[in-house]
Parts: structure tokens; sequence; C-alpha cells
């Protein structure tokens, strides 16, 4: 008797450690095929060498779209489909020009036109130009506007050590920013870029205008060209700038998300979907942003299939259409499968660039958070320690608020990742191999334990 109930505690307190060591050995293999026999750096260099830029409407989008496909295929996918979507078609129509007027010669400024800008028309637009440090100063000295060009000068916070939260702050200037100037009567705007890096590369990124005011032409400044700027309006003196950008929005054109399912052996129902979005911005080939998601989120399907994985529930790899300017590829996935009444257990998103990975984002109930919470051990060798509230991801973010689906966004470190967002230099050469790979392996380990344990 005295036997048998030893027995029974040896195993009730050995189970979870014999599973805590089975699950430990499947991320290991995991790891080692990713990290041996990975495929996501080449298929970034095909993407970013082959495909390049691929701004929503373009038709390196169609490019895009056929090499996600043909990508999903070759890695294991067992269905492969398009899933159809309007998607805004805005083209920046040339490149973008701007200077300080003075003698004996003018000093150039180096620009982006904002996605989703109007242009100035060939002829450009120049004006004196008003220095603006916040919104709070914009309203105390609105009625210097009327006639000028608003230079928005907010700096990144750099006592944020996690960048995205500079990001945050700051990003209102660029996507509010020229309609609240153009409701005083400001003809243009230029915006501090959205960055904290050394060089003087501006950095675009999409604006939206309220319709209440008129539209005026709104552009990106390099940091460098944009503290000389400041300098000299600081200095009490007068600057009168020129600024032609020809940028243009088309009608909305169809686009697609690109879609791989693997099919659960259990709870097929059940649906888990990983995804990075294809569109990047046009000045560089979108390794980072999102081209590195895409990747990774394409890897994880192929390493589960490769150690013979059997997954119970549903994986889906989904490259998203039209983050960057209109969200649509995301919407457009929540809403049908909200009419189809699909069943959206989990959904993971690699939206942060290729960075080494230090944790995940978590929106979930407290509950599953503590869960989730309960594995970090088994992260802990790959480089990643906080599995912690947070923000998942701007594409999967419509899961969560038609079906109340847990998310994770995988978060790398920040801190070189604003040196080259929606920057020309946002390449392949910028992306480190095995860095790449370790948010893969992180990726993949936490879709196979949500996938067997469940939340």
């Amino acid at each position: 008797m005295m036997r048998r109930m030893f027995t029974a505690c040896f195993l009730v307190l050995t189970l979870p450690a014999l599973a805590r060591q089975n699950d430990s050995l499947l991320i290991r293999a995991i790891a080692d095929e990713i990290l041996v026999n990975g495929k996501a750096y080449e298929n970034l260099r095909v993407l970013t060498k082959q495909v390049g830029a691929r701004l929503s409407g373009s038709p390196a989008m169609y490019k895009a779209e056929a090499w996600g496909k043909k990508t999903l295929e070759q890695s294991g996918a067992e269905k492969v489909w398009l899933q159809e979507c309007m998607v805004p078609h805005w083209v920046r129509g040339g490149k973008d020009e701007a200077y300080i007027a003075g003698q004996p010669k003018n000093t150039p400024l180096d620009v982006l036109a904002l996605g989703n800008s109007v242009g100035t028309g060939a002829k450009g637009v120049k004006a004196p130009v008003v220095l603006i440090n916040s919104f709070d100063e914009l309203e105390q000295r609105k009625d210097e506007v009327k006639g000028k060009i608003v230079f928005y000068n907010y700096k990144f916070n750099n006592k944020f050590v996690k960048t995205f939260n500079a990001y945050g702050d700051a990003g209102k200037y660029r996507g509010m920013g020229p309609s609240r100037a153009a409701k005083y009567g400001a003809v243009a705007v230029l915006v501090r870029s959205m960055s904290n890096a050394a060089d003087n590369n501006p950095h675009t990124g999409s604006t939206v205008y309220n319709d209440s005011f008129p539209k005026i032409p709104a552009a990106a400044v390099g940091l460098q060209d944009a503290d000389k700027l400041a300098a000299l309006l600081n200095s009490n003196k007068s600057a009168t700038v020129y600024l032609k950008t020809l940028a243009n929005m088309l009608p909305d054109t169809i686009g697609h998300n690109v879609i791989g399912e693997w099919k659960g052996s259990e709870f097929p129902e059940q649906i888990i979907t990983i995804g990075g979005h294809l569109d990047s911005w046009d000045p560089a080939e979108g390794a980072h942003d999102d081209g590195a998601g895409c990747v990774q989120s394409i890897e994880v399907l192929r390493a589960l299939k490769a150690i013979g994985y059997k997954p119970k529930r549903t994986i889906r790899v989904v490259l998203f259409a039209n983050e960057e300017n209109g969200l649509r590829g995301g919407t457009k996935y929540a809403q049908e499968a909200k009419a189809k009444g699909e069943q959206h257990y989990f959904a993971m998103e690699s939206d942060e660039g290729g960075f080494t990975p230090r944790g995940f984002g978590i929106t979930a109930t407290p509950e599953q958070l503590a869960k989730i919470r309960t594995w970090t051990p088994l992260f802990e060798p790959y480089g990643v320690f906080e599995l912690e509230a947070g923000y998942g991801g701007a594409d999967i973010g419509p899961l969560n608020q038609l079906f109340k689906t847990p998310l994770a966004g995988l978060e790398p470190d920040s801190q070189r990742y604003f040196d080259i967002h929606h920057a020309r230099s946002d390449v392949f050469e910028a992306v480190n191999k095995r860095e790449l790979e370790l948010g893969a392996v992180n990726m993949a380990a936490l879709i196979y334990l949500v996938d067997k344990y469940g939340l």
C-alpha cells in the first residue's frame, strides 16, 4: 500500500518535469532545424532583391504576392490562396525635392513625401517657414501660420529605452500634423523624421487627412537637415523653403492577402494565425519592415513540418496586404473570418524587425497571460525573457476586436529599428541572419506550446 502511494506521489511530482523536458527537447529540435537548415534568410534575399519595394497598388505588390504564394507552397502549406481586398494606390510620382532658399546658393534638404499626401504640382511650393515644436505651440502661434510652411521639429524622446514608445509619442505629428496646420492656413508641412538615427536619411510613413480642412503637401526631413533648419530658425533668422513633390492618390485597386494553411489533427476548426505584412514603403527594400516578419512566419510552418510535428489546431500563415497606409488586409481577413463563422483561437505577428528577439507582447486575459508566462524558462535558452502584457500587432488587431482572440507580437531588441524604419536604409544587408533565425525559433516555440497546451 505504501509503495503504491509512493509511486503515485512520485508520478504526480515528476510528470510535469517530464513534460517540461519533452517540451525542451522538441523546441531544441525546432531550433536546430531553423539554425542549421533555415530558409528564412534566403527567402528574404529573394523578396528584397528580386521583388524589392512593394507599395500597395504598385506592380511590385503583385510580384510579391506571387512570391508569397510560391514560397508558402514550397514550405509545406497544404492549401494556399489569395484573399482579395481593395487597397489604396498612392504613388510618389518621382523624386521629392526641397531646399532652403538663400544667397548666393540654396541649401538642399533631404526629404520624402509622406504616404497618402498630396503633391505640390510641378511648380512646387515656396514659402516662409514657421518652426513648431509641439501641437501646444501650434495653438499658441496659430495666427502666424497662414500662407507658410509649418515645420514640426518634435524629437524622439531618448529617455524611452524601448524606442517604440518614442515612436508612439512622436508619430502624431506625421499622422495629424498636416491637417492641424492646414486648419490655420498653412500651405505645406515638413516633419522631423520619426527616428533617433545619426544619419540624414528621411523616414516616410502615412499621414491621415481630416476632410474638414484642405489637403496640403507634407514631407519628412532627414534629422541632420532638420537640425540645420531648426538652428537657422532658432537664431531669429527667417527662412524660406521650396518643396516639390509629385505625389498623388489614385483610385483604390485590387490587392490580396496571401494565405497558407496546415490543417489541425484534433481541433481543425480552431485557427492559429501567424503573419507579417507583405507591403512596404517605396524608398527601400522593406527588409526589416516587414520582409523579416513574412519570412519568419513562413519559417515557423516549414520548420514544424520538417521535424515531423502534427498540429492539433489549424495553422495559417498570412502575408497581409496594405498594413502601411490603410490596414486593409488585416481588416479584410478578420471580416471574412467573421462572415464565415470561423474560430480564431490565437494569432501572432512579427512586425518590429528582424533583430535579436527579446520577448513577446501579449494581448490576452490575465489567466491566459499567466499560463503563457509559465513557459518562460523554455524560451530563455534562445534569448527571450519577457512574456508580458503588450501590443500584439496591427494586422492581427482586428481579430481581437471581433473574436477576442489572444494575440502575441514578437518583440526584438528595438534600438536599431528606427534607424532604418521607412527609410532608404531598410535593405537586405541591414538584416543579420542569426538574429532573423532566432526570431523564427521563438515564434515557432510559442506556436507549438499554444497548440499543444491551449489557452
